[in-house]
């Protein structure tokens, strides 16, 4: 079979949580989507989202590991769907063909495209995160002497950049012409202008 939320094969335990969706009555299964799309939207709630789950689980007779299990390989789905851009038609079909039925994936697919702009946000957040920038320093240099001539006079500039690469931080040198580093400097004040517009 063929997904949009992915090009690899599917695991059999994915197929089978999501089928599992079907067991919920409406109400319930509104419920679960609703705590979990809003845990998508906002990441940082994830203990108040265990305790939610351990309340839902309790509240429609379900083992806790069996929705933990679930709500695992959903969000998995989900987080999938985001990195592809897929569309809320193309994730009901995904979910049809997962085993869900089609009035369980059409409540998904309202609840995705209600909520796209906040998932994509987050997923733009947590991506810039990773590769942070912490530190930066620099240094303007002109060529005193050098065997070539043309080189003697010519100014440079030095950079170290600090980046967080999630587990640890990372130097980075270069060397840059100064026309070089005007045109880093202008990529550095797009990158500052989109994170204050979407921040």
């Amino acid at each position: 079979m063929s997904y949009h939320f992915t090009s690899e094969p599917v695991e059999d335990q994915i197929v089978t949580d999501t089928a599992n969706l079907n067991r919920f009555d409406d109400e319930g299964f509104g419920q679960l989507m609703t705590l979990i799309f809003e845990f998508l939207v906002d990441p940082q709630q994830s203990s108040q989202l265990i305790a939610q789950l351990e309340t839902f689980a309790g509240e429609h007779g379900v083992g806790a590991g069996a929705l933990k299990n679930v709500v695992r390989s959903i969000i998995f789905v989900f987080k999938c769907a985001l990195k592809k851009s897929i569309t809320p038609a193309h994730l009901r079909s995904d979910l049809v063909l997962l085993g869900l039925s089609a009035e369980k994936a059409d409540h998904i697919a309202d609840l995705w495209k209600s909520n796209l702009v906040g998932l994509s946000r987050t997923a733009v957040s947590q991506t810039l995160n990773v590769n942070q920038l912490v530190d930066m320093e620099w240094r303007f240099g002109v060529t005193a002497g050098s065997s070539d001539l043309r080189k003697v006079g010519n100014t440079f500039l030095q950079v170290k950049l600090v980046v967080d690469r999630g587990t640890s931080t990372e130097n980075i040198y270069m060397e840059l012409t100064l026309p070089q580093f005007y045109t880093f400097l202008h990529e550095m004040e797009k990158a500052r202008s989109t994170l204050e517009y979407f921040g």
